[in-house]
Parts: C-alpha cells; structure tokens; sequence
C-alpha cells in the first residue's frame, strides 16, 4: 500500500511532483484571475491593453526606420518600444483590475481597511481593527509610517466615526507623545476618503520617522493592542450599564 501510493505521488524519472497549494498560485494562475477581473469590470479593459503593447512597438519600429532605416536599427527600436509596451499594458492592467476590485468591496464592512492594507514604501498596518462598535458597526483601522501614525475610521455613521476617531486619536496621543496622529473618514461623502484615495493620501504625508523610529512606535501601540488582541467581554455583561459595588467601595 505504501509503496504504491508513493509511486503515485512521484513522476518521470522517480522524481516527486511538487504539491500546488491552492492558497499560493502561480503567477500565470495570477495573471489569468487579474485579466478575468479586469474583463469583466471592463470588456474594452483588454482591448485597450493591446493597443498600448501594438502601439509602442509600432512606434519603435516606425523612429527606428526614420533615424536609420537599417534592419538592425529597425529590430532594435521594435525591441525597445515591445518592452515599454509591455511594461505599460501591465500597468494599465493593474488599474483596470484594482478599479474591478473597489467595485466589489465598494460599500461592504472593513474595506477601507483592506484598501490601507495594500499601502507600502514602509506602512505597517494591524490586521484587525483598533476600535469597533458592535451595535452601529463603526470601526477604526490603525497604520504605522514615515509619516507617523494614521487612523482611519469607516461606517454610516459620520458623527459616531468622529467620536470614535477622536477618543482613539486622545489614546494614542498619551502613548507616543510627539509622534504625528492623522485622522481620515473613509467612505464616499463630501470630506471623506475614497479607497481610491487612501494609499495617496499615505505617501503624500510628510515623512517625520525612520524605520527604527517606526518600529519602536509600533512596540509602544501594542499596549493599545487590536480588537483581536483586547480581552472580550464577558457574555450576559453590559459595558454600558455596569454599576459599582457600593458596599466594598465602604470597605463592608
């Protein structure tokens, strides 16, 4: 039994095939599900990706037989203008697609928390949120940069997102004194942050700490910790309505 499953799991030559895990695709199983994405968001989206890769290489062609006119000269800058072809249609592909994906998580909870997640050039963002309200589903995402500390809140309610926006913003201040603290609304009203607009509202700010200095703002917020990290409450107990033992206050 064994010996024969073992043979099943090896291919030519005794070598054993490598198991695909299905969380980890390969990039071209990547680039399918990018394009996929990006069709059915937009049907001209690949139409258009073509022409900026036929465009730029018929350009290339064309200044290579008005400067020289040679074959190699020709080859050369259809070569050259291929490749920036190429890098363009890949750049309008990942427009196309990330476009694709704000429409899907356009109004949907926590997704201006999974916009904020894809920021990079050092922007460290808690997975969970810092702050969530059970009953009106108002939330506050947490991210660490060059630019200090950002706090962006999310849900209907625009008033409950402020007061919830500024007691965090009061908490974290008394943690990392000095340290930059922005707010931002997410959401798709007047004075709100789009998901188009939040990774360029991050890189945008100014830049006031290294990378030494940002992680030592993140080992001081984790006394702050997530919503994941803090102990829940206990079933049956109202946070709102506790009232204190008079009697031990006494000292009966």
């Amino acid at each position: 039994m064994s010996t024969s499953s073992e043979s099943e799991k090896k291919g030519l030559f005794g070598r054993r095939k490598k198991q695909r895990d299905p969380a980890n695709p390969g990039r071209i199983a990547q680039m399918r599900q990018v394009v996929r994405l990006a069709r059915r968001h937009n049907p001209a989206s690949m139409w258009l990706v073509a022409a900026a890769l036929v465009g730029l290489a018929g350009l290339g062609v064309l200044a290579g037989f008005l400067f020289s006119g040679s074959v190699l000269t020709i080859i050369l800058w259809g070569l050259t203008g291929l490749l920036l072809g190429a890098v363009l249609a890949m750049f309008l592909l990942g427009r196309f697609a990330e476009a694709a994906a704000f429409d899907q998580m356009r109004g949907q909870p926590g997704a201006i928390g999974a916009v904020l997640n894809t920021a990079r050039r050092g922007w460290l963002m808690d997975e969970q949120p810092i702050a969530f309200d059970p009953r009106t589903q108002e939330m506050v995402f947490r991210t660490t940069g060059r630019g200090g500390v950002v706090l962006v809140g999310e849900g209907a309610s625009r008033k409950k997102i402020e007061r919830l926006l500024d007691k965090e913003q009061k908490r974290h201040a008394q943690i990392v004194k000095g340290v930059p603290i922005h707010t931002f609304q997410g959401g798709e009203g007047e004075g709100q942050l789009a998901m188009e607009q939040v990774t360029r509202t991050l890189y945008k700010l100014p830049r006031r700490l290294n990378k030494a200095e940002i992680l030592a703002v993140r080992n001081r917020l984790a006394s702050i910790g997530t919503m994941a990290s803090r102990p829940p409450v206990p079933k049956g107990v109202d946070p709102n309505n506790v009232r204190p033992d008079r009697r031990s206050l006494r000292g009966r």
